[in-house]
């Protein structure tokens, strides 16, 4: 039995790159580090919410490469100097993506109580009617 997938589906045309990102994102998904959250706030609109305790705004990068949500966390190193006698919270690098469909776009970002929060938009797709003329051929 020929297992079919997306890009040779015939209903489904020009569909290849989806594949592409499914397998991008399961790569993507990491360790679990830092926890996070994604809630619809309406109809178009979402926020992903990270738990980035212990982290400055300098010390956080939020960049959209290739319809790829990143975002990157990197203290500094001025914990070089204490002595801890236990270290039980977590400051090391991350970096955690989001695929982001077409449409969506960053709306802002701010940083509250530990948490950072990241809102998405999706504007709304236009409605488009094409009539295709069909020609005669040349016999």
């Amino acid at each position: 039995m020929t297992k079919l997938t997306l890009g040779t589906h015939p209903f489904l045309l020009g569909f290849e790159q989806l594949e592409r990102l499914v397998e991008r994102t399961a790569k993507a998904s990491g360790d679990g580090y830092p926890p996070y959250n994604i809630e619809q706030t309406s109809d178009r609109s979402y926020r992903i919410t990270l738990a980035v305790a212990g982290f400055a705004e300098a010390d956080l990068s939020i960049t959209v490469e290739d319809s790829q949500l990143v975002v990157r966390g990197r203290q500094s190193d001025a914990a070089e100097e204490r002595v801890f006698l236990h270290r039980g919270i977590a400051a090391r690098q991350f970096q955690r993506s989001f695929v982001l469909a077409d449409g969506v776009e960053v709306s802002g970002a701010v940083m509250e109580n530990g948490l950072l929060h990241i809102d998405l938009s999706r504007q709304p797709a236009d409605s488009v009617v094409q009539t295709i003329r069909i020609k005669r051929s040349g016999k």
